[in-house]
C-alpha cells in the first residue's frame, strides 16, 4: 500500500502526517484523499504531489511500496 506523507498546511488539513492508501493511480489517490479529508479540497490543487521524489501525472500507477509526498507551497521560495 502506498504511503502518503503530508507536510505543513496539508498535514494540518488532513489531520495526520501520514497514512497508507489503497488507490491504484495518483489520480484516484488525489480524489480519495480529498473526499476523506475535506480540508484538503482547497489545498490539494496547489500542492506538489511527488511519487518517489518525482512529479508525475495522475495516470501514474502506484506500487505497493511507493512513497507519495504532498507538499503545499512554501513561503520564501
Amino acid at each position: 500500500m502506498p504511503l502518503v506523507r503530508y507536510f505543513a498546511a496539508a498535514q494540518e488539513a488532513a489531520g495526520r502526517d501520514a497514512e497508507h492508501r489503497i488507490e491504484a493511480t495518483l489520480g484516484d489517490l488525489r480524489r480519495a484523499v480529498a473526499a476523506d479529508h475535506p480540508g484538503l479540497g482547497t489545498i490539494l490543487p496547489r500542492c506538489a504531489v511527488l511519487v518517489g521524489g518525482s512529479r508525475v501525472d495522475d495516470a501514474t500507477a502506484l506500487g505497493h511500496d511507493d512513497l507519495v509526498d504532498v507538499l503545499p507551497p512554501f513561503a520564501g521560495g
